[in-house]
């Protein structure tokens, strides 16, 4: 008889341990308001990015962070376009929160901005200065307010981070 009953009390204790190590390794269940909510932030944090991004590739700011005096426009032209390409491509990853219609307007900002500086280039006489660059680029910005798709685009990430807020 006694035999049976250490049996059972080490039966008892095997399925207890047994049970706290499984609860022990559980991970931790996650409503899903919680998961909404946690979804909803990764989706906030990628329109901020974006709005820095495009702040950052917007040509006049550009042109005030990388002026460089004493160099040739074709060695401006270079460094605008490789910067544009080097924020964009560092900003990549937050397509996967966003819209597909808002990561297309990021990705024409960029190829505008890319287009207008290597067209203002190829329009500069070839020993032109970076500073005739830079100049030429903020007068055809000026002049066509349809050439600067910076502000359109900020719009529709203000817009839809706006749309994502207001959801309950």
């Amino acid at each position: 008889m006694e035999l049976s009953i250490i049996n059972f009390i080490l039966s008892v204790l095997a399925i207890l341990i047994a049970v706290v190590a499984l609860v022990k390794r559980a991970p931790a269940q996650v409503s899903a308001s919680e998961e909404v909510f946690n979804s909803r932030a990764l989706q906030l944090q990628a329109y901020e990015r974006l709005v820095l991004l495009c702040e950052r590739i917007a040509i006049p700011n550009l042109i005030h962070r990388l002026n460089i005096p004493n160099i040739s426009a074709m060695e401006m032209k270079m460094i605008l376009a490789e910067n544009i390409r080097q924020e964009f491509d560092y900003n990549s990853t937050q397509q996967l929160y966003v819209t597909a219609v808002t990561w297309d307007a990021v990705r024409n900002l960029k190829e505008q901005n890319i287009m207008l500086v290597n067209r203002v280039a190829s329009s500069l006489p070839p020993d032109a200065s970076s500073g005739e660059l830079n100049k030429k680029i903020l007068e055809v910005l000026m002049s066509d307010p349809g050439a600067n798709l910076h502000e359109l685009v900020l719009q529709s990430l203000n817009f839809e981070a706006r749309k994502l807020m207001d959801k309950k």
